[in-house]
């Protein structure tokens, strides 16, 4: 009985399902770091390129 239940135990502790989530958002919070930092270092320089083109549409 208690081997059983020792078994069932150690199967709950042993399982990886969740392992590949937490692999796919610690990956998506490192895009989304990278995606911050590039806008935070070229946000000038797109908010020109945007101005630029509605400026040119206006004219």
């Amino acid at each position: 009985m208690f081997s059983s239940l020792y078994n069932r135990i150690r199967a709950l502790l042993n399982r990886e399902e969740g392992q590949g989530m937490v692999e796919y958002a610690l990956i998506l919070v490192l895009i989304a770091v990278v995606v911050i930092v590039v806008l935070i270092i070229l946000g000038n320089q797109v908010k020109n390129v945007f101005c630029n083109i509605s400026g040119g549409l206006g004219q």
